[in-house]
Protein backbone atom coordinates (compact mmCIF):
# COMPACT_ATOMS: atom_id res chain seq x y z
CA UNK A 1 0.00 0.00 0.00
CA UNK A 2 1.43 3.47 -0.96
CA UNK A 3 1.79 5.61 2.17
CA UNK A 4 0.44 9.21 1.79
CA UNK A 5 0.99 11.87 4.04
CA UNK A 6 -1.92 13.59 2.88
CA UNK A 7 -5.33 13.84 4.46
CA UNK A 8 -8.07 12.95 2.05
CA UNK A 9 -11.87 12.16 1.58
CA UNK A 10 -13.95 10.14 -0.88
CA UNK A 11 -17.67 10.05 -1.64
CA UNK A 12 -19.37 7.73 -4.57
CA UNK A 13 -21.85 9.59 -5.45
CA UNK A 14 -24.50 6.60 -6.66
CA UNK A 15 -27.26 8.41 -9.05
CA UNK A 16 -29.98 7.16 -11.34
CA UNK A 17 -27.91 8.11 -14.23
CA UNK A 18 -24.33 7.89 -13.50
CA UNK A 19 -22.09 7.13 -10.65
CA UNK A 20 -19.36 9.48 -9.86
CA UNK A 21 -16.16 9.24 -7.56
CA UNK A 22 -14.64 12.17 -6.06
CA UNK A 23 -11.76 12.38 -3.49
CA UNK A 24 -10.99 15.73 -2.14
CA UNK A 25 -7.74 16.62 -0.45
CA UNK A 26 -7.64 18.36 2.79
CA UNK A 27 -9.92 19.76 5.30
CA UNK A 28 -10.06 23.17 4.50
CA UNK A 29 -13.23 25.59 3.96
CA UNK A 30 -13.27 25.08 0.45
CA UNK A 31 -13.37 21.56 -1.20
CA UNK A 32 -9.57 20.80 -3.39
CA UNK A 33 -10.92 17.55 -5.32
CA UNK A 34 -7.98 15.75 -6.68
CA UNK A 35 -9.56 12.65 -8.46
CA UNK A 36 -13.12 12.97 -10.64
CA UNK A 37 -14.69 10.47 -12.42
CA UNK A 38 -17.71 9.11 -13.44
CA UNK A 39 -19.38 6.10 -15.47
CA UNK A 40 -22.85 5.96 -16.78
CA UNK A 41 -24.53 3.12 -15.77
CA UNK A 42 -28.21 4.73 -16.11
CA UNK A 43 -29.39 2.26 -13.24
CA UNK A 44 -32.61 4.38 -13.09
CA UNK A 45 -33.99 3.65 -16.82
CA UNK A 46 -37.29 1.65 -17.38
CA UNK A 47 -37.80 1.64 -13.01
CA UNK A 48 -41.16 2.95 -13.43
CA UNK A 49 -42.51 0.24 -15.90
CA UNK A 50 -40.20 -2.34 -14.49
CA UNK A 51 -39.57 -1.48 -10.80
CA UNK A 52 -36.37 -3.02 -11.05
CA UNK A 53 -32.70 -0.90 -11.41
CA UNK A 54 -31.94 -1.28 -15.36
CA UNK A 55 -29.74 -5.05 -15.08
CA UNK A 56 -27.06 -3.51 -17.51
CA UNK A 57 -26.25 -0.78 -15.22
CA UNK A 58 -26.45 -3.40 -12.58
CA UNK A 59 -23.86 -6.09 -14.63
CA UNK A 60 -21.33 -2.96 -15.10
CA UNK A 61 -21.49 -1.47 -11.73
CA UNK A 62 -19.27 -3.97 -10.31
CA UNK A 63 -16.37 -3.15 -12.61
CA UNK A 64 -16.93 0.49 -11.61
CA UNK A 65 -17.36 0.34 -8.26
CA UNK A 66 -14.33 -1.87 -7.69
CA UNK A 67 -12.07 0.21 -9.83
CA UNK A 68 -13.43 3.15 -7.12
CA UNK A 69 -12.80 1.17 -4.51
CA UNK A 70 -9.53 0.60 -5.31
CA UNK A 71 -8.64 4.02 -6.11
CA UNK A 72 -9.98 5.30 -2.88
CA UNK A 73 -8.44 3.03 -0.52
CA UNK A 74 -4.62 3.26 -2.36
CA UNK A 75 -5.61 6.68 -1.59
CA UNK A 76 -6.43 6.25 1.99
CA UNK A 77 -9.24 8.29 1.96
CA UNK A 78 -10.96 8.57 5.11
CA UNK A 79 -13.84 8.96 5.32
CA UNK A 80 -15.18 7.24 2.67
CA UNK A 81 -19.13 6.52 1.85
CA UNK A 82 -21.22 5.69 -0.95
CA UNK A 83 -24.42 8.03 -1.05
CA UNK A 84 -27.08 6.26 -2.96
CA UNK A 85 -30.12 8.16 -4.35
CA UNK A 86 -33.56 7.78 -6.72
CA UNK A 87 -33.16 4.59 -8.24
CA UNK A 88 -31.65 2.59 -5.51
CA UNK A 89 -34.37 4.10 -3.17
CA UNK A 90 -37.15 3.23 -5.29
CA UNK A 91 -36.23 0.25 -6.98
CA UNK A 92 -37.75 -2.88 -5.57
CA UNK A 93 -34.16 -4.69 -5.97
CA UNK A 94 -32.51 -1.84 -4.62
CA UNK A 95 -31.56 -3.31 -1.18
CA UNK A 96 -30.23 -6.73 -3.08
CA UNK A 97 -28.05 -4.67 -5.20
CA UNK A 98 -26.85 -2.59 -1.67
CA UNK A 99 -25.64 -6.00 -0.64
CA UNK A 100 -23.82 -6.51 -3.85
CA UNK A 101 -22.00 -3.07 -2.95
CA UNK A 102 -21.04 -4.64 -0.03
CA UNK A 103 -19.64 -7.09 -1.24
CA UNK A 104 -17.48 -4.85 -4.11
CA UNK A 105 -16.72 -2.57 -1.80
CA UNK A 106 -16.08 -4.10 1.88
CA UNK A 107 -15.97 -1.73 4.89
CA UNK A 108 -17.40 1.08 3.00
CA UNK A 109 -20.41 2.57 4.59
CA UNK A 110 -23.68 2.96 2.47
CA UNK A 111 -26.05 5.43 2.45
CA UNK A 112 -29.36 5.10 0.49
CA UNK A 113 -30.51 8.55 1.33
CA UNK A 114 -34.30 9.95 1.49
CA UNK A 115 -35.07 12.89 -0.95
CA UNK A 116 -35.62 14.93 1.85
CA UNK A 117 -31.87 14.02 2.71
CA UNK A 118 -30.75 14.22 -0.89
CA UNK A 119 -32.22 18.05 -1.29
CA UNK A 120 -30.32 18.92 2.27
CA UNK A 121 -26.81 17.81 0.99
CA UNK A 122 -28.00 19.67 -2.31
CA UNK A 123 -28.37 22.75 -0.31
CA UNK A 124 -25.68 22.73 2.02
CA UNK A 125 -23.37 22.08 -1.28
CA UNK A 126 -24.77 25.56 -3.11
CA UNK A 127 -24.26 27.18 0.63
CA UNK A 128 -20.73 25.77 0.64
CA UNK A 129 -19.50 28.39 -1.76
CA UNK A 130 -22.70 31.00 -1.34
CA UNK A 131 -23.47 31.02 2.31
CA UNK A 132 -25.70 34.02 1.90
CA UNK A 133 -27.99 32.33 -0.61
CA UNK A 134 -31.38 33.18 -0.94
CA UNK A 135 -33.78 31.56 -2.55
CA UNK A 136 -34.79 28.16 -4.05
CA UNK A 137 -32.29 25.26 -5.34
CA UNK A 138 -33.33 22.85 -7.97
CA UNK A 139 -31.25 20.18 -8.15
CA UNK A 140 -32.09 17.50 -10.99
CA UNK A 141 -30.72 14.15 -11.51
CA UNK A 142 -31.53 10.63 -13.28
CA UNK A 143 -34.60 10.06 -10.86
CA UNK A 144 -35.51 12.98 -9.16
CA UNK A 145 -35.61 16.25 -8.65
CA UNK A 146 -35.26 18.05 -5.22
CA UNK A 147 -36.21 21.56 -4.09
CA UNK A 148 -35.04 23.22 -0.93
CA UNK A 149 -35.68 26.81 0.37
CA UNK A 150 -32.77 28.76 1.45
CA UNK A 151 -32.94 31.74 4.09
CA UNK A 152 -30.35 32.96 6.43
CA UNK A 153 -28.17 30.12 6.17
CA UNK A 154 -30.60 27.66 7.01
CA UNK A 155 -32.34 25.19 4.64
CA UNK A 156 -36.45 24.77 4.76
CA UNK A 157 -39.74 22.81 3.15
CA UNK A 158 -37.05 19.65 1.58
CA UNK A 159 -39.32 18.32 -1.18
CA UNK A 160 -38.54 15.37 -3.79
CA UNK A 161 -40.16 15.23 -6.93
CA UNK A 162 -40.18 11.89 -9.61
CA UNK A 163 -38.72 14.83 -12.51
CA UNK A 164 -35.05 13.49 -13.13
CA UNK A 165 -34.15 12.75 -16.62
CA UNK A 166 -34.59 9.23 -17.22
CA UNK A 167 -37.56 9.30 -15.13
CA UNK A 168 -39.74 12.25 -17.40
CA UNK A 169 -38.35 10.52 -20.57
CA UNK A 170 -39.91 6.74 -19.24
CA UNK A 171 -43.53 8.85 -18.39
CA UNK A 172 -43.26 11.21 -21.24
CA UNK A 173 -42.40 8.20 -24.02
CA UNK A 174 -39.92 11.12 -24.98
CA UNK A 175 -42.58 13.53 -25.32
CA UNK A 176 -41.90 16.89 -24.53
CA UNK A 177 -45.02 17.86 -24.79
CA UNK A 178 -46.04 15.16 -22.44
CA UNK A 179 -43.17 15.90 -20.01
CA UNK A 180 -44.24 19.43 -19.97
CA UNK A 181 -47.67 18.12 -18.67
CA UNK A 182 -46.00 15.80 -16.03
CA UNK A 183 -43.47 18.42 -14.56
CA UNK A 184 -46.09 21.17 -14.75
CA UNK A 185 -48.80 18.95 -12.41
CA UNK A 186 -45.60 17.53 -10.23
CA UNK A 187 -44.39 21.26 -9.43
CA UNK A 188 -47.45 22.56 -8.62
CA UNK A 189 -47.69 19.70 -5.53
CA UNK A 190 -44.88 22.45 -4.26
CA UNK A 191 -47.13 24.78 -2.83
CA UNK A 192 -44.55 26.90 -1.01
CA UNK A 193 -42.54 27.50 -4.75
CA UNK A 194 -45.10 30.65 -5.63
CA UNK A 195 -43.88 32.16 -1.94
CA UNK A 196 -39.95 32.50 -3.20
CA UNK A 197 -40.93 34.77 -6.11
CA UNK A 198 -38.08 37.74 -7.37
CA UNK A 199 -36.15 35.30 -4.71
CA UNK A 200 -32.87 33.62 -6.98
CA UNK A 201 -33.31 29.93 -8.66
CA UNK A 202 -29.74 27.90 -7.92
CA UNK A 203 -29.95 25.18 -10.27
CA UNK A 204 -27.77 22.01 -9.63
CA UNK A 205 -27.39 18.50 -11.47
CA UNK A 206 -25.42 17.82 -14.72
CA UNK A 207 -28.80 17.91 -16.74
CA UNK A 208 -28.57 21.84 -15.79
CA UNK A 209 -24.70 22.20 -16.31
CA UNK A 210 -25.01 20.80 -20.01
CA UNK A 211 -27.59 23.51 -20.10
CA UNK A 212 -25.70 26.02 -19.30
CA UNK A 213 -22.56 24.62 -20.95
CA UNK A 214 -24.34 25.00 -24.06
CA UNK A 215 -25.53 28.38 -23.53
CA UNK A 216 -21.70 29.55 -22.67
CA UNK A 217 -20.35 28.10 -26.02
CA UNK A 218 -23.59 29.24 -28.18
CA UNK A 219 -23.54 32.94 -26.87
CA UNK A 220 -19.54 33.01 -26.51
CA UNK A 221 -19.72 34.02 -23.23
CA UNK A 222 -16.34 34.74 -21.93
CA UNK A 223 -15.46 32.57 -19.50
CA UNK A 224 -16.13 28.70 -19.81
CA UNK A 225 -17.18 28.07 -15.95
CA UNK A 226 -20.75 26.81 -15.32
CA UNK A 227 -20.48 27.47 -11.57
CA UNK A 228 -21.47 30.87 -10.54
CA UNK A 229 -22.86 31.72 -14.41
CA UNK A 230 -25.96 33.82 -13.81
CA UNK A 231 -29.01 34.58 -15.94
CA UNK A 232 -31.79 37.12 -15.32
CA UNK A 233 -35.35 35.25 -15.56
CA UNK A 234 -35.92 36.25 -19.01
CA UNK A 235 -32.15 35.55 -20.39
CA UNK A 236 -33.06 31.66 -18.40
CA UNK A 237 -36.64 31.54 -19.68
CA UNK A 238 -35.04 32.69 -23.68
CA UNK A 239 -32.12 29.73 -22.92
CA UNK A 240 -35.24 27.21 -21.89
CA UNK A 241 -37.34 27.68 -25.08
CA UNK A 242 -34.00 28.20 -27.25
CA UNK A 243 -33.29 24.89 -26.07
CA UNK A 244 -36.17 23.43 -26.96
CA UNK A 245 -36.12 24.85 -30.21
CA UNK A 246 -33.05 23.43 -31.37
CA UNK A 247 -33.95 20.20 -30.31
CA UNK A 248 -36.25 19.78 -32.78
CA UNK A 249 -33.71 21.05 -35.39
CA UNK A 250 -31.39 18.73 -34.08
CA UNK A 251 -28.02 19.68 -32.77
CA UNK A 252 -24.92 20.03 -35.15
CA UNK A 253 -21.11 20.81 -33.60
CA UNK A 254 -21.77 20.24 -29.99
CA UNK A 255 -18.62 19.82 -28.15
CA UNK A 256 -18.08 16.31 -26.99
CA UNK A 257 -18.83 17.19 -23.39
CA UNK A 258 -22.25 18.46 -24.00
CA UNK A 259 -23.02 15.72 -27.06
CA UNK A 260 -22.99 13.37 -24.10
CA UNK A 261 -25.76 15.09 -22.41
CA UNK A 262 -27.90 16.29 -25.80
CA UNK A 263 -30.59 13.91 -24.76
CA UNK A 264 -31.11 15.12 -21.62
CA UNK A 265 -31.25 18.77 -22.70
CA UNK A 266 -34.70 19.03 -24.18
CA UNK A 267 -36.18 17.60 -20.42
CA UNK A 268 -34.01 19.72 -18.49
CA UNK A 269 -34.90 22.63 -20.32
CA UNK A 270 -38.45 21.71 -20.24
CA UNK A 271 -38.61 21.06 -16.10
CA UNK A 272 -36.58 24.39 -15.94
CA UNK A 273 -38.81 26.47 -18.34
CA UNK A 274 -41.80 25.25 -15.87
CA UNK A 275 -39.66 26.24 -12.99
CA UNK A 276 -39.64 29.75 -13.99
CA UNK A 277 -43.37 29.89 -14.96
CA UNK A 278 -43.99 28.68 -11.17
CA UNK A 279 -41.14 30.97 -9.54
CA UNK A 280 -40.37 33.77 -11.33
CA UNK A 281 -37.18 34.14 -9.81
CA UNK A 282 -35.31 37.44 -10.03
CA UNK A 283 -32.34 35.62 -11.37
CA UNK A 284 -30.72 31.97 -12.31
CA UNK A 285 -27.57 30.94 -10.42
CA UNK A 286 -26.02 27.96 -12.14
CA UNK A 287 -23.94 25.44 -9.09
CA UNK A 288 -21.63 23.32 -9.95
CA UNK A 289 -21.41 22.15 -6.38
CA UNK A 290 -24.50 19.84 -4.84
CA UNK A 291 -24.74 16.42 -2.69
CA UNK A 292 -21.26 15.73 -2.86
CA UNK A 293 -19.48 18.84 -1.74
CA UNK A 294 -22.94 19.21 0.73
CA UNK A 295 -21.62 15.97 2.42
CA UNK A 296 -17.90 17.23 2.29
CA UNK A 297 -19.28 20.44 4.15
CA UNK A 298 -21.30 18.39 6.77
CA UNK A 299 -19.50 15.63 7.48
CA UNK A 300 -15.76 16.24 7.02
CA UNK A 301 -15.55 20.11 7.61
CA UNK A 302 -15.17 21.28 11.20
CA UNK A 303 -17.50 23.94 12.60
CA UNK A 304 -14.80 26.16 12.76
CA UNK A 305 -13.72 25.92 9.28
CA UNK A 306 -16.96 25.81 7.93
CA UNK A 307 -17.46 29.48 9.63
CA UNK A 308 -15.23 30.76 8.04
CA UNK A 309 -15.99 32.93 4.95
CA UNK A 310 -15.20 31.19 1.28
CA UNK A 311 -13.45 33.66 -0.25
CA UNK A 312 -11.21 34.79 2.36
CA UNK A 313 -10.12 30.92 2.88
CA UNK A 314 -9.65 30.79 -0.85
CA UNK A 315 -7.76 34.10 -1.29
CA UNK A 316 -5.42 33.06 1.86
CA UNK A 317 -5.21 29.67 0.51
CA UNK A 318 -3.36 30.88 -2.87
CA UNK A 319 -1.28 33.67 -0.67
CA UNK A 320 0.47 30.51 1.17
CA UNK A 321 0.87 28.70 -2.08
CA UNK A 322 2.00 31.70 -3.99
CA UNK A 323 3.09 34.61 -1.75
CA UNK A 324 6.81 35.16 -0.99
CA UNK A 325 5.78 37.31 2.30
CA UNK A 326 2.58 36.37 4.22
CA UNK A 327 2.76 39.72 6.35
CA UNK A 328 3.03 41.90 3.11
CA UNK A 329 -0.91 41.53 2.32
CA UNK A 330 -1.74 42.96 5.77
CA UNK A 331 0.67 46.25 4.75
CA UNK A 332 -0.81 46.30 1.77
CA UNK A 333 -4.00 46.35 2.64
CA UNK A 334 -3.05 49.58 4.56
CA UNK A 335 -1.17 51.18 2.40
CA UNK A 336 -4.33 51.21 -0.37
CA UNK A 337 -6.79 52.48 2.14
CA UNK A 338 -6.34 55.62 1.17
CA UNK A 339 -7.24 55.09 -2.96
CA UNK A 340 -10.25 54.14 -1.56
CA UNK A 341 -12.03 55.93 1.13
CA UNK A 342 -15.87 55.93 0.24
CA UNK A 343 -15.43 51.65 -0.16
CA UNK A 344 -18.46 49.82 1.20
CA UNK A 345 -18.23 46.36 2.79
CA UNK A 346 -18.30 44.16 -0.69
CA UNK A 347 -15.38 46.51 -2.31
CA UNK A 348 -13.45 46.13 1.38
CA UNK A 349 -13.32 42.32 1.32
CA UNK A 350 -12.58 42.88 -2.27
CA UNK A 351 -9.85 44.68 -1.75
CA UNK A 352 -8.27 42.86 1.26
CA UNK A 353 -8.82 39.53 -0.80
CA UNK A 354 -7.02 41.25 -4.00
CA UNK A 355 -4.26 42.14 -1.47
CA UNK A 356 -3.84 38.39 -0.72
CA UNK A 357 -3.46 37.44 -4.60
CA UNK A 358 -1.55 40.30 -5.11
CA UNK A 359 1.66 38.06 -5.48
CA UNK A 360 0.10 34.86 -7.85
CA UNK A 361 2.45 35.40 -10.75
CA UNK A 362 5.78 35.39 -8.53
CA UNK A 363 6.83 32.46 -10.16
CA UNK A 364 6.23 32.64 -12.99
CA UNK A 365 8.47 33.83 -16.21
CA UNK A 366 8.55 37.23 -16.60
CA UNK A 367 8.02 37.03 -20.03
CA UNK A 368 4.68 35.55 -19.94
CA UNK A 369 3.95 36.76 -16.05
CA UNK A 370 0.84 39.54 -16.39
CA UNK A 371 -1.01 37.00 -19.01
CA UNK A 372 -0.26 33.67 -16.56
CA UNK A 373 -1.03 35.56 -13.47
CA UNK A 374 -4.39 36.56 -15.36
CA UNK A 375 -5.31 33.64 -16.64
CA UNK A 376 -4.42 31.50 -13.28
CA UNK A 377 -6.83 34.36 -11.45
CA UNK A 378 -9.95 34.20 -13.51
CA UNK A 379 -9.63 30.31 -14.04
CA UNK A 380 -8.99 28.98 -10.73
CA UNK A 381 -10.14 25.31 -9.70
CA UNK A 382 -12.50 26.21 -6.71
CA UNK A 383 -15.81 27.64 -6.25
CA UNK A 384 -15.31 30.31 -3.73
CA UNK A 385 -15.35 33.26 -6.93
CA UNK A 386 -18.64 34.57 -8.69
CA UNK A 387 -17.58 35.49 -12.04
CA UNK A 388 -17.17 39.14 -11.75
CA UNK A 389 -15.39 38.93 -8.86
CA UNK A 390 -12.75 36.61 -10.55
CA UNK A 391 -12.26 39.01 -13.70
CA UNK A 392 -11.76 41.95 -11.27
CA UNK A 393 -8.70 40.08 -9.20
CA UNK A 394 -7.52 38.68 -12.62
CA UNK A 395 -7.62 41.92 -13.87
CA UNK A 396 -6.10 43.55 -10.64
CA UNK A 397 -3.12 40.76 -10.74
CA UNK A 398 -2.46 41.43 -14.66
CA UNK A 399 -1.99 45.56 -13.87
CA UNK A 400 0.03 44.65 -10.61
CA UNK A 401 2.69 43.28 -13.85
CA UNK A 402 2.05 46.35 -15.75
CA UNK A 403 -0.59 44.73 -18.22
CA UNK A 404 -1.84 47.66 -20.59
CA UNK A 405 -5.59 48.50 -21.30
CA UNK A 406 -5.30 47.59 -24.64
CA UNK A 407 -3.90 43.53 -24.19
CA UNK A 408 -6.54 41.44 -25.72
CA UNK A 409 -6.34 39.03 -23.86
CA UNK A 410 -8.20 41.34 -20.74
CA UNK A 411 -11.30 40.84 -22.75
CA UNK A 412 -13.02 38.57 -20.23
CA UNK A 413 -12.32 41.74 -17.56
CA UNK A 414 -13.85 44.03 -20.28
CA UNK A 415 -17.29 42.12 -20.52
CA UNK A 416 -18.21 41.02 -17.36
CA UNK A 417 -17.25 44.41 -15.05
CA UNK A 418 -19.05 47.58 -15.30
CA UNK A 419 -17.36 50.65 -15.97
CA UNK A 420 -17.01 51.71 -12.02
CA UNK A 421 -15.45 47.69 -10.87
CA UNK A 422 -12.85 47.96 -13.82
CA UNK A 423 -11.80 51.36 -13.39
CA UNK A 424 -11.63 50.36 -9.15
CA UNK A 425 -9.35 47.17 -10.08
CA UNK A 426 -7.80 49.20 -12.75
CA UNK A 427 -6.26 51.63 -9.76
CA UNK A 428 -5.85 48.94 -7.16
CA UNK A 429 -3.38 46.73 -9.64
CA UNK A 430 -1.30 49.65 -10.33
CA UNK A 431 -1.03 50.45 -6.79
CA UNK A 432 0.40 47.17 -6.04
CA UNK A 433 2.83 47.69 -9.00
CA UNK A 434 3.82 50.93 -7.26
CA UNK A 435 3.99 49.13 -3.60
CA UNK A 436 6.12 46.63 -4.57
CA UNK A 437 8.37 48.61 -6.72
CA UNK A 438 8.59 50.94 -3.76
CA UNK A 439 9.18 48.00 -1.14
CA UNK A 440 10.46 44.96 -2.57
CA UNK A 441 8.52 43.02 -0.59
CA UNK A 442 9.19 44.17 2.46
CA UNK A 443 6.16 45.16 4.98
CA UNK A 444 8.03 47.66 6.89
CA UNK A 445 9.50 49.62 3.99
CA UNK A 446 6.19 49.66 2.44
CA UNK A 447 4.40 51.26 5.27
CA UNK A 448 7.42 53.88 6.05
CA UNK A 449 5.82 55.65 2.97
CA UNK A 450 1.87 56.69 2.63
CA UNK A 451 -0.63 57.83 -0.53
CA UNK A 452 -2.58 60.83 -0.09
CA UNK A 453 -5.53 61.45 -2.15
CA UNK A 454 -6.13 65.40 -2.90
CA UNK A 455 -8.55 67.41 -4.86
CA UNK A 456 -6.14 67.68 -7.66
CA UNK A 457 -3.06 65.88 -6.66
CA UNK A 458 -2.22 62.47 -5.75
CA UNK A 459 0.72 62.94 -3.14
CA UNK A 460 3.65 60.14 -2.17
CA UNK A 461 5.04 60.59 1.64
CA UNK A 462 7.82 59.24 2.05
CA UNK A 463 10.27 58.95 5.27
CA UNK A 464 14.07 61.27 4.61
CA UNK A 465 15.70 57.85 5.20
CA UNK A 466 14.30 56.45 1.78
CA UNK A 467 15.65 59.00 -0.44
CA UNK A 468 17.57 56.68 -2.58
CA UNK A 469 14.69 54.33 -3.13
CA UNK A 470 13.02 57.13 -4.80
CA UNK A 471 13.70 56.79 -8.14
CA UNK A 472 12.73 56.95 -11.56
CA UNK A 473 10.45 53.12 -11.93
CA UNK A 474 8.88 54.71 -8.16
CA UNK A 475 8.06 58.27 -9.97
CA UNK A 476 6.68 57.03 -13.39
CA UNK A 477 4.30 54.14 -11.65
CA UNK A 478 3.19 56.57 -9.78
CA UNK A 479 2.58 58.83 -12.45
CA UNK A 480 0.42 55.87 -14.29
CA UNK A 481 -1.45 55.62 -10.57
CA UNK A 482 -2.22 59.07 -11.17
CA UNK A 483 -3.40 59.32 -14.70
CA UNK A 484 -5.86 56.38 -14.22
CA UNK A 485 -7.57 58.40 -11.03
CA UNK A 486 -7.39 61.59 -12.98
CA UNK A 487 -5.16 63.21 -10.88
CA UNK A 488 -1.63 64.48 -10.60
CA UNK A 489 1.43 63.65 -8.72
CA UNK A 490 3.91 64.55 -6.34
CA UNK A 491 6.42 62.84 -4.14
CA UNK A 492 7.31 64.21 -0.75
CA UNK A 493 9.54 63.59 2.00
CA UNK A 494 8.63 63.11 5.73
CA UNK A 495 9.00 61.69 8.81
CA UNK A 496 7.49 58.32 9.14
CA UNK A 497 7.90 56.11 11.64
CA UNK A 498 6.79 52.62 11.65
Amino acid sequence: MVSYSAVRSAIVDLGSNSVRLVVFEGRGRNPVIIFNEKATLRLGSGLDTTKHLNPKGVAMAENVLSRFYAIARTMQANPFVVLATAAVRDAVDGASFIEKIKIWMPDVPIHVLTGEQEADYSAAGVLCSIPNADGVVADIGGGSLELVRLSNHQRYDAKSLPLGIIRLMDKSEKKLSKAKEIANKQLKTVTWLPECKKKTLYLVGGAFRALAQLYIETTSYPLSIVHFYTLSFDEARQMASWTIEKTKEGFVDLPIFITKRANDLPYAATVLSQLLTKMRPAKVVFCAEGVREGWYMREVVSDTERERDPQEAAAKELCDRLGRVKQFPAALMEWTAPLFKDEDKTMKSRRWNACQMSDAGSLDHPSYRMQQAYFRILRMAGMAFDHPTRAFFALTVAMRYEAGLDEKFLMASRKLLNRKQFEQAVVLGLAFRLAYTLSGNLPDLLLRTRLKVGKKKLTLFYSHHLGMVIGDPVTRRLSRLGQAMGLETQVVSENIEK
